[in-house]
């Protein structure tokens, strides 16, 4: 299971930490984040390995979130920083094994948190 945390109301310009808890041990490769804005479709954001350090982001968050792992916590985390108004969603943690060139579909993943609600507003 995936327990996602973290979201918020926050001003523009603003940051948060948002977390995703995995119960038990996992075996996935990757753990990733997704969102979907009211009347979107899911998207991808940012992806890490559990185990390998490796990580991508989508092009609209880049240099503004990072994606990283506590390996022993068995908790990822995903730092958004000079959050606009256009990063407001709903934020899923997930969890899967696919190839690096899968990681950007939401149907290659198999394991799904309940979602935070990011809201970037003034």
């Amino acid at each position: 299971q995936l327990q996602a945390s973290g979201g918020g109301l926050v001003q523009p310009g603003g940051s948060l930490r948002l977390s995703c808890a995995a119960s038990g041990r996992t075996s996935s490769r990757w753990v990733s984040w997704f969102r979907q804005a009211p009347g979107k479709e899911r998207e991808f954001v940012a992806a890490t390995e559990w185990n390998g350090g490796h990580t991508y982001y989508d092009d609209s968050v880049e240099g503004r979130f990072t994606i990283s792992r506590d390996r022993v916590e068995n908790t990822a985390y995903l730092q958004v920083s000079n959050l606009k108004p256009a990063d407001t969603a709903v934020y899923y943690c997930a969890q899967g094994s696919t190839i690096v060139s899968g990681i950007y579909q939401s149907r290659n993943y198999g394991y799904w948190g309940q979602g935070t609600l990011v809201t970037v507003s003034s």
